[in-house]
């Protein structure tokens, strides 16, 4: 049995979700995991434990950074690989990677049969929900946040963040300027727009 196809029978499954920055992202797979019984596996806890492991400071440049450096070493898919052999390892059924910011992620999960969420959100509401949430990565205003996410749209490094393009490729796209029960409505829309494939 191929790579692919033994993915897919462990995951059931998988949906890699991507997005902007307080966009809902950590919500939409709360609900997922809560209500739809997915495991969720975090691409921030990956880089924030090697972050932590090398002594360096938590905040959202030095995440971007980290992360590049990773992908650097181990392939522009790491983040996603490592996600995936973990699911594989504990032979879930539904897993849901959060979140996929490199082409080479995307690429590598819709390789492996996963269907990419985008999250987004207008820019101002997205700014005040990280600056409520207050973790090490948003103390920033609103200028620096503004300049943060245009370059984690396009980094000019070859191993670097390209959200733009990695929500382009995304199956499904949720806006998330309301409530959080809209939110939870448009989840439960698209996982029944994926169980009519």
């Amino acid at each position: 049995m191929g790579e692919r196809e033994s993915l897919v029978e462990y995951a059931g499954m998988l949906i890699g979700v991507t997005g902007t920055d307080g966009a809902g992202k950590g919500t939409a797979v709360e609900y997922l995991v809560k209500q739809h019984n997915f495991t969720h596996y975090s691409s921030r806890d990956l880089i924030v434990a090697e972050i932590e492991r090398q002594g360096l400071p938590v905040n959202r440049n030095q995440m971007r950074l980290t992360a590049n450096d990773l992908r650097e070493q181990f392939g522009n898919d790491f983040v996603v690989k490592q996600a995936l052999e973990k699911a594989k390892a504990d032979n879930v059924k539904n897993a849901v990677i959060e979140s996929v910011r490199a082409l080479a992620e995307a690429e590598y999960l819709k390789e492996h049969e996963g269907i990419l969420l985008a999250v987004d959100a207008d820019q101002a509401i997205r700014y005040k929900r990280v600056q409520q949430r207050r973790s090490a990565s948003d103390l920033v205003d609103f200028e620096t946040f503004k300049s943060q996410e245009e370059l984690e749209k396009n980094d000019p490094n070859p191993h670097g963040m390209q959200k733009a393009k990695v929500m382009a490729m995304a199956d499904y796209t949720i806006k998330n300027s309301t409530s959080i029960e809209e939110l939870h409505a448009q989840v439960d829309a698209v996982l029944h727009a994926i169980s009519q494939q």
